[in-house]
């Protein structure tokens, strides 16, 4: 019996597909439309394209129906109460009261890269600076800074960042009135965002190496963090998780605040870049513009978090622990140590052999980890294990009760 087990396991392994990667979610919308922005509301997902203007999808992406605003850029998205807010790259915002079905042009018209919110305020970067509306949009201010194209917007308490096409990264401490140029003052800047104390700034390739600055000080001081040595196209911080979209390297996660970088490419077609990052029902999506890659992916949060490094030391040789606690109901842990860096698979099995969860499928570094494994959605019962590195596998089994 262990043995056809064993067998099944080993079988599972080589000729499945891997079920823990990205999926392409382009149902009615199309593998070739290049995604630039998305944003949810209520149970309402919008794709903004690159000249096919807005696609919705009610289903968790799994279909996508294009809107009334269908022959623009969209470059962001912003929400407050039931309007929703587009940006389009030269033409200016437009806003939706009916979750789509129709846009009514607004009066400002530049040409918009980002979208805001803090409270009833919205702040847009356009073309021409930072324009602030006090009042859902209907009229707009232009702030002191207006002598820059500005990427994007993020906010850090009463602090305002800023990041532009050519003078790095701005500051603001009364609600864009005045700003001041921080530390990282030499780079076009083309994503923020914010982790409680740290500030992540993405930087577009130029005569230096692109990459993410840190800073822990709201902008006096600028750390270099990591350089994927392309353009950084997207950022976001997700339950204190930040992932990195880069230009045709795919996509990158940090659990620990930019100390780590993993790559979380599995299942993705060639050269991604995802322009776009987001979290809803418990999946990330993105959206992904570049040659041949394109439309909304989607991931499972769970498994894309189910990995961390514990440790960086290097272990004097390979090990796969007991999960804690065994037995468990509904999530465990599942610690191993890998003494050289290689490529590593961890899977979930059922008693029948049958491939339950893959959640681990890629290179690592030498080090400790631990994989979380959360069985919500399984029956009671005996499951397996199994690590498979270069040299070494291992089986142990687990017990789920509910």
């Amino acid at each position: 019996m262990i043995t056809v087990l064993l067998a099944l396991l080993i079988y599972n392994l080589t000729f499945n597909n891997c079920s823990a990667q990205w999926v392409q979610m382009s149902s009615g919308m199309g593998n070739n439309k290049e995604v630039w922005s998305l944003a949810t509301y209520g149970n309402y997902i919008f794709a903004g394209t690159f000249l096919y203007g807005v696609y919705v999808s009610t289903n968790n992406g799994t279909n996508w129906t294009q809107t009334g605003l269908n022959n623009k850029t969209i470059n962001c998205f912003a929400v407050i109460g039931n309007n929703i807010f587009a940006g389009a790259d030269t033409s200016g915002l437009y806003i939706s009261t009916n979750n789509g079905t129709s846009w009514t042009q607004n009066s400002l018209h530049l040409g918009i890269f980002c979208l805001a919110v803090r409270g009833n305020d919205i702040f847009a970067g356009t073309y021409g600076g930072v324009f602030l509306s006090t009042d859902y949009g209907t009229s707009w201010v232009q702030t002191a800074l207006n002598n820059d194209n500005v990427n994007t917007i993020a906010f850090n308490g009463n602090n305002i960042f800023a990041g532009t096409g050519n003078n790095g990264v701005y500051l603001s401490t009364n609600n864009g009135a005045n700003w001041s140029q921080t530390g990282l003052n030499n780079q076009l800047v083309y994503k923020i965002t914010v982790n409680g104390n740290n500030i992540f700034a993405g930087t577009w390739y130029s005569s230096a190496s692109a990459c993410i600055y840190l800073s822990t000080n709201n902008g006096t001081n600028w750390n270099f963090n990591v350089s994927f040595n392309t353009e950084i196209l997207s950022l976001a911080n997700i339950e204190n998780n930040i992932l990195a979209g880069t230009n045709g390297s795919g996509i990158y996660l940090s659990t620990n605040n930019g100390t780590n970088w993993i790559d979380k490419n599995q299942g993705l077609c060639y050269g991604p870049s995802p322009t776009a990052i987001l979290f809803f029902n418990n999946y990330i999506f993105i959206g992904i513009s570049g040659y041949n890659c394109w439309s909304v992916w989607r991931r499972s949060y769970t498994e894309i978090l189910g990995i961390k490094p514990i440790s960086e030391v290097v272990p004097s040789s390979y090990s796969l622990e007991q999960n804690h606690p065994n037995p468990f109901n509904p999530s465990t842990s599942i610690r191993y140590e890998i003494p050289k860096n290689g490529f590593v698979k961890l899977v979930i099995f059922d008693m029948l052999g049958r491939e339950v969860e893959t959640l681990v499928n890629e290179k690592q570094n030498a080090g400790t980890y631990e994989a979380t494994f959360n069985a919500s959605q399984y029956p009671s019962g005996v499951y397996f294990y199994r690590l498979m590195t270069d040299g070494f596998s291992d089986t142990k089994k687990m017990l789920l009760i509910k």
